[in-house]
Formats: C-alpha cells, sequence, structure tokens
C-alpha cells in the first residue's frame, strides 16, 4: 500500500537555491506546533527540524517547539485553522498520521484545503514491538495469538482509534490472516512516547509506532522491535531488525515527516519556507540526523507536496473502508 502512496513522490533531492534569493525573512521567533505530548514522531520532527534550521542558519532567530496535544493532532489543526490564519511564522508537524485522521473525517468541519502543505523530510518506517521480558518472542507468535484469540493482546499507539498506528496493525493483521480484525484492541495514546513507556512498563502486551520514536528505548535494549514495516532491511544499526516481509507478512507501513502552515499567509513567506527545508534536506546535517534516526529519502516540497497530501488522503479512505474503520 505504502508503494502507492509513496510512490513517484520519493525523489532524489533537488539543489537547493540561496534563500538569499528572496528578500522576504519572517522576523523574530518561529514557533513549531508538535501536536502531541513530548517524545514521539511530531516532537521529534519540530525540534530536529528545528535545530537544524538554527544550525545552518536557514532563520533569523530561534525556532521553538510548542506541544499542543489532543485529538490525534485536531487540536492543532483546529488552532491554526481559527487562530492563526496569516501567521507565518508558525510550522506544524504533520506526517501520514495527518493525513489519515483528515481522510477519515476525523477533524470536524474541517479539510486539507484549509491550510497550506509545505514539504516533507523524510519518512519513516514504521514498527511493532513488545517490552524486552515480553512473552512474546517473535512476529510469528504475535500473529498466532491474535489468530487463537483476536483480543488477547492489546496495542499501544500515539494515534488515535483507526490512526495510522492503529491501521498499521490492522494491515498486519489483516494480510497474516486474522479474522475478526474489529476484536484486536488498541489503546491510543497522546504520542508515542507514553505509548512505548506504557509497553516497557508491562502495562500492554505491545506497540505500534515508528523507528524514530522507538530508537531510545531500542538503545537501552528495553524495547524488542519484532518487525519493521519495510520493504527490506534498513541500514546500519538497524539491519539487525527484521522486516514483516522476510517473515512471510507482506505489509510496509511509510511515515512521512513534514510540515504545514496556516491559510492566508503571503506567497513569498510560503516560497520562504518551502526553499528553507529544501535546502535543509540537501544539508549534511539533516542527512546525519535521517540515517541517526532511521529515516528514509523523501524530499517532496511545495504544490507537489499538496498533490502528494490530497492523493493520500483518497487512497487512504479506501484502505480505512476495507479494513472497516469507516463505512
Amino acid at each position: 500500500m505504502n508503494k502507492a502512496l509513496l510512490g513517484a513522490a520519493l525523489v532524489a533531492s533537488a539543489m537547493a537555491f540561496p534563500l538569499a534569493a528572496s528578500a522576504y525573512e519572517p522576523a523574530g521567533k518561529v514557533e513549531c506546533l508538535a501536536p502531541a505530548d513530548p517524545g514521539g514522531g511530531w516532537d521529534f520532527t519540530c525540534r530536529s527540524v528545528g535545530k537544524t534550521l538554527e544550525d545552518l542558519d536557514l532563520v533569523p532567530g530561534n525556532v521553538q517547539t510548542i506541544n499542543m496535544p489532543g485529538a490525534s493532532g485536531g487540536v492543532a489543526f483546529a488552532h491554526v485553522v481559527s487562530k492563526r490564519a496569516g501567521d507565518e511564522k508558525v510550522l506544524v508537524a504533520a506526517s501520514t498520521a495527518t493525513t489519515t485522521r483528515l481522510a477519515q473525517g476525523q477533524f470536524p468541519g474541517m479539510n486539507a484545503d484549509m491550510v497550506n502543505w509545505i514539504g516533507a523530510l523524510g519518512a519513516d518506517y514504521g514498527i511493532i514491538a513488545v517490552a524486552k521480558d515480553s512473552p512474546i518472542k517473535n512476529l510469528d507468535d504475535l500473529l498466532q495469538a491474535l489468530k487463537d484469540q483476536p483480543g488477547s493482546v492489546t496495542f499501544a499507539g500515539g494515534s488515535s482509534k483507526g490512526g495510522w498506528d492503529h491501521l498499521k496493525v490492522l494491515m498486519l493483521a489483516k494480510k497474516a490472516g486474522v479474522e475478526g480484525l474489529e476484536r484486536i484492541k488498541y489503546l491510543p495514546f497522546t504520542g508515542g512516547g507514553e505509548a512505548m513507556t506504557q509497553v516497557v512498563g508491562g502495562h500492554i502486551g505491545a506497540f505500534s509506532g515508528d523507528i524514530s520514536e522507538a530508537q531510545g528505548f531500542m538503545e537501552s535494549g528495553d524495547l524488542r522491535v519484532l518487525a519493521v514495516l519495510a520493504d527490506e532491511r534498513l541500514p546500519g544499526e538497524l539491519s539487525d531488525v527484521p522486516t514483516a516481509k522476510e517473515q512471510g507478512v507482506d505489509v510496509t507501513g511509510a511515515n512521512w515527516r513534514g510540515f504545514y502552515m496556516p491559510a492566508d499567509i503571503s506567497d513569498e513567506a510560503k516560497q520562504y519556507w518551502v526553499d528553507a527545508l529544501d535546502q535543509l534536506y540537501a544539508s549534511d546535517e539533516w542527512q546525519n540526523v535521517m540515517k541517526q534516526n532511521g529515516l528514509i529519502p523523501f524530499d517532496v516540497q511545495g504544490d507537489e507536496f499538496r498533490q502528494f497530501v490530497v492523493d493520500q488522503i483518497a487512497d487512504i479512505e479506501t484502505l480505512s473502508k476495507e479494513v472497516g474503520i469507516i463505512q
């Protein structure tokens, strides 16, 4: 499914042109809204991109990360739509989780056309993981438990029910032949960090999230990844993590990382931020961040990114109907 979603949008990084070519420059502090608690993927996106923008002098001031959890991104989306129109110093972290909720109509009265889609800076593969001392030792154990009794394992994730983290579990179970998908238990949390803490603490059976969220717990040995939802094993330190595909379940789940901005910003401001993200992506500093956090190349900005978002929303709406999330 994600080959179709990412498809042609996975393109090589273009040569960025200097921001000095534009007379526009945002004055003062920039805010990056992370629509979840600290520790999750949106928080990672704001903090890592904000730091790199500062390090590369691509912004004249500081980039402040502001956590705004609630409704799996809905609180931040509504805030930007209703209160920040025309604000040219607000970036909002977004991902496949954002388009998933839009596809399912979970932001009441709002749609993708109400914001400006700026660009994406990498994609993050999904994972299924358990605590280090879990009786579930591998993906086969997990899927067999679900086949025997769909409600026997509870999953935790940083998206709401029916959201991207939930969908990954349902996609995996459906492909493996699990019946009674509606009986699989999934508990939503306000961010991947909180969800992982519950799993590592032994309170919930399994975690569904993204590789960048889990790096810390993986390095400490507290989280054991059963499968990464990629076509092939990831490079470097992540090369020992098996894919679901090599274990007989052909499912991929890539989660892009990017930004939207409020409506009614000037064309000059929008182009400034499109160029800034393009130049950031091309930098050695950002390529190192991607490598260290298991991100895959995904560089789409401006109008091309907006079209990608529109197409992905349509694809996820179709998938959500197939697994019974929406009618």
